[in-house]
């Protein structure tokens, strides 16, 4: 129970700090998330990706399995979908509610907490199959464009070149002159908290409600998802830190960009919203029950 209170209460301070801030300074949100994807968190994943201990196995394992998790949702949705005559639009917004998880703000935070740098490396790794996903598969899938226009939005994220330039520097094991593996280092250190800011700010300026359809969806995102990958990193073999890594960030709340790519490519931009604001909340009653179900500590 110490474990799970001293990873849940961390970040829940930091989240209603940024909510506090939202509501009396009211920032400019927009200029702290460019901070944050185009710096902050590029910083995090090379940095994570330099230093990593992990083998390539371990790699690919953790990317393997969240791609059939994807694949796994993106099909019960449909199913969903056809089951219930939902409308296109709906159908397209409970997609990426249901498949774009926040491991940035929420899940690397937790993860950090709760397991430490062993469980911080490889959430990172899981975080970067998520962000190829948000920032790459998704669009296209939300407006129906071809894989070539899928994988030119990949390459304008400076998350993609922070990844290959983490990769390049461990293989070939350069050392950067002058300490500049620091620099690098301490704005990676930022990147958290920073997004759990950011998150209480969003928070902030959105409206709550909760209906059926928010609750459906929620219980998709906070419950489905985490027992779906539970039961597929048996499947494929993931065992200890990897499995634990795999169910928790699979267990985090509807990421908050979502509502962006869905208002840019299609969907109704309101009701992801509100199911953003509802997961998040939600993750505070079920992301402890994973925890403790998957840590046990």
């Amino acid at each position: 129970m110490t474990i799970i209170l001293s990873a849940i209460i961390p970040v829940g301070l930091i989240i209603l700090i940024g909510y506090l801030t939202g509501r009396t300074l009211k920032p400019d949100v927009q200029s702290l998330s460019q901070i944050s994807v185009y710096i902050l968190a590029p910083a995090l994943v090379a940095d994570g990706l330099y230093q990593t201990t992990l083998s390539g196995q371990n790699v690919m394992m953790l990317l393997l399995g969240f791609g059939l998790l994807s694949a796994l949702l993106y099909a019960i949705v449909w199913l969903i979908a056809k089951l219930f005559k939902l409308s296109p639009l709906t159908q397209k917004s409970l997609m990426a509610t249901t498949i774009l998880p926040n491991n940035g703000n929420m899940g690397l935070s937790i993860t950090s907490f709760a397991l430490g740098a062993a469980g911080l490396e490889r959430a990172i790794i899981y975080m970067i199959g998520s962000s190829i996903l948000l920032f790459g598969v998704a669009p296209g899938l939300l407006k129906g464009q071809g894989f070539l226009d899928s994988i030119r939005v990949v390459l304008r994220l400076p998350l993609i070149w922070a990844m290959l330039w983490g990769v390049s520097l461990r293989i070939f094991a350069i050392q950067l002159p002058f300490d500049l593996d620091e620099a690098i280092t301490e704005l990676g250190r930022a990147a958290i908290p920073v997004a759990l800011v950011i998150l209480g700010i969003q928070l902030a300026y959105t409206h709550f409600a909760i209906g059926k359809y928010e609750l459906f969806a929620a219980s998709l995102r906070l419950l489905i998802a985490p027992l779906v990958a539970w039961a597929l990193g048996i499947a494929i073999g993931l065992k200890g830190l990897d499995a634990q890594i795999f169910i928790i960030q699979s267990a985090m709340p509807t990421a908050v960009n979502t509502v962006v790519l869905v208002t840019e490519f299609g969907g109704d931009a309101q009701t992801v919203a509100r199911t953003i604001v509802v997961t998040t909340l939600g993750s505070f009653l079920t992301v402890p029950l994973i925890l403790w179900m998957v840590v046990g500590r």
